[in-house]
């Protein structure tokens, strides 16, 4: 092989190298250059016809993109600094077209023509459905509850018949106290199954050792109301305890161990917040509640820290219908174990009050808040267009439902196997199962008896 020629220039060199392209002047050369002369001539056209085919859409797609103006927008996003990623929820929620002007002013003058006093009628304090749904005090002032002290003793007399686990030293009592005041507190109004299941869950947490215990029995001593679960506590709502850290969660700034964040991820689809200080979250919607509402404190149970607040609106007792709303929780806090407990909590507590159906409404374009239902195992029943007013905007919403008879067949066990797992849901349906049967056998002999004492009694007439 000849060695390269070294005296050529550098134009030289590379003419030479482009000699095989140069040479190029027909179809047949071009084919030749890669080997594929002696194709059919079927093929060839099929090549011909594939390379048009690519130029005509490369050329289509172009035309397309600059007619429609990609571009332009390409340009003007660079230039503002914007992203071009599709938004968020919460920024699509911000984007929304306000109402026009004419409809929010007569939305004014209707509520303040027909309904002058509505506002009035909302109060941070204690409601009728709060007092409800809250665990019986053991007293009110110096009048022992109704039925909490008969309540209690049989509750106690039938622990010490079958604790629910290993008694501690030096301690003999303090399973039948615990199961005796959670039985007692769940209150006359309730389903027995609840009681039943309620109180056993609360003696196995404070019977586990003599922290727990000391724990559990300080914790009654001090708040008998909240409704104790394994995670969390639902405790009713109250500004002087709830309020600067409800703040300060749903602030968006860094708290503990959370990172600083968007307030509106917490606010975006509600009608109030964010809040620059804690008063106007106090007059706001989260703390004003009216009648036919009800509000608790999510606590964490380990840490005492406040996670969030659950509501209930639009309470109908005629129907035996209510609405659970979202958690209003931080980020940081949604999609975890306590957020499914507090919900099952409330919707225990209020399937055991009677309610035959609860539901959910939800924004049509909260990503986040439309997985909750379902988690929770809501049937998603329809959609409302134009269902609210949120912000001077328009909100489409889902309306999701659980009846009594989805919980009582299926629902509630599978929440239950999900928070405390499938062993602990086993050996609470023997126990709901054991119960009711001893309930049955106890019923049938008190009207065997009550039959016989009236058949005496005509005897003796």
């Amino acid at each position: 092989m000849p060695a390269p020629n070294s005296n050529l220039s550098d134009l030289d060199k590379v003419r030479k190298s482009l000699t095989s392209i140069t040479s190029i002047s027909s179809y047949d050369d071009v084919l030749a250059a890669f080997g594929l002369l002696n194709m059919p001539q079927a093929q060839k056209y099929g090549i011909i016809f594939g390379f048009v085919t690519f130029f005509l859409t490369v050329v289509a797609v172009l035309a397309l993109l600059t007619l429609g103006g990609t571009w332009k927008r390409i340009e003007q996003q660079s230039q503002s600094g914007e992203s071009a990623t599709a938004p968020d929820s919460v920024t699509q929620r911000k984007r929304r077209s306000l109402l026009l002007e004419r409809l929010l002013e007569g939305r004014e003058w209707m509520m303040k023509t027909n309904y002058p006093k509505k506002k009035e009628e909302k109060s941070e304090k204690l409601t009728p459905l709060t007092k409800m749904v809250m665990m019986v005090l053991p007293k009110e002032g110096t009048v022992i509850s109704e039925g909490y002290e008969e309540n209690y003793k049989n509750a106690y007399r039938r622990c010490q018949d079958k604790p629910g686990g290993p008694i501690l030293g030096g301690q003999p009592s303090h399973r039948h106290e615990a199961y005796a005041r959670a039985f007692a507190g769940c209150g006359n109004r309730t389903a027995l199954t609840y009681r039943w299941s309620y109180a056993r869950m609360y003696e196995s947490m404070a019977g586990k050792s003599y922290e727990t215990d000391k724990h559990f029995k300080a914790h009654f001593e001090n708040r008998p109301c909240d409704i104790v679960g394994r995670t969390c506590r639902l405790e009713p709502l109250d500004a002087d305890c709830h309020l600067k850290d409800m703040f300060e969660i749903t602030s968006g700034v860094a708290l503990n161990e959370h990172k600083a964040y968007n307030p509106e991820e917490v606010w975006g689809f509600l009608d109030c917040g964010p809040f620059k200080k804690p008063q106007s979250m106090l007059e706001s919607e989260v703390f004003q509640l009216e009648s036919n509402q009800a509000g608790f404190a999510i606590v964490e149970s380990i840490t005492d820290r406040l996670l969030g607040v659950i509501h209930l609106t639009k309470d109908d007792p005629k129907n035996l219908n209510v609405q659970m709303e979202l958690p209003i929780m931080k980020p940081s806090s949604d999609v975890t174990v306590e957020q499914m407990e507090a919900c099952f909590l409330m919707l225990d507590r209020l399937f055991a009050h009677g309610y035959r159906r609860v539901q959910m409404c939800v924004d049509t374009q909260d990503v986040r808040g439309k997985r909750l239902p379902g988690r929770l195992g809501f049937t998603q029943e329809g959609q409302i267009p134009k269902h609210m007013i949120v912000k001077e905007a328009n909100r489409d919403s889902l309306i999701y439902g659980m009846l009594n008879s989805d919980w009582d067949k299926g629902a509630r066990a599978f929440l239950y196997k999900k928070l405390h797992g499938v062993a602990a849901q086993k050996v609470d349906a023997a126990i709901v199962a054991k119960e009711e049967a001893v309930h049955n056998q106890a019923e049938q002999l008190k009207e065997k008896k009550e039959a016989e004492a009236k058949q005496n009694d005509k005897k003796k007439a």
